[in-house]
């Protein structure tokens, strides 16, 4: 166990770059598998001493139900947005600022959730506060602050907080 913890210090970052290195060659061959796989573990080896507290997830199976919830939130996103600048004029929107009280605590889920609100289309997360406690977040569209806030809260950092405290 040991042995193959020293080999694979990240199996999962070991898995995302295999993939990455597949999406980014644009094809499947067995060169580029195994050259994939290489920098899956040559990475993470030599990057392993940047990373003494490295993120302990509680509940690793929670990570796909939460990619796949993002990406879903994206696409509907994307036909929200696109509907907001089709149809609604400047006069008519309203766009604000809206503050995120945290009550994560790790740096990691912290960054997953600010990163989650500015991969999702109308929202751009802007700023963290200096203690971490809080979210500054950009809406395009939000007559309702109070509920984008109680959304973000109940959809993302719920769900972070099973996967990461």
């Amino acid at each position: 166990m040991k042995l193959l913890q020293r080999l694979l210090p990240h199996p999962i970052l070991t898995l995302l770059l295999t993939l990455t290195w597949l999406l980014l060659v644009n094809g499947f061959s067995l060169n580029s598998l195994v050259f994939g796989f290489g920098l899956g573990l040559v990475i993470p080896f030599f990057t392993q001493p940047f990373w003494p507290d490295r993120p302990r997830l509680v509940k690793p199976l929670k990570v796909i139900q939460y990619i796949l919830l993002v990406l879903y939130d994206i696409v509907v996103a994307n036909v929200v947005v696109a509907k907001i600048v089709v149809f609604k004029s400047n006069a008519n929107r309203q766009p604000n600022w809206v503050t995120i009280p945290l009550d994560l605590r790790t740096p990691e889920a912290i960054t997953t959730l600010a990163g989650t609100i500015t991969m999702t289309p109308g929202t751009l997360t802007a700023d963290v506060s200096a203690e971490g406690h809080a979210l500054l977040v950009h809406c395009l569209d939000a007559p309702d602050p109070e509920a984008v806030r109680d959304e973000i809260k109940q959809r993302y950092e719920r769900r972070l907080m099973e996967i990461f405290e």
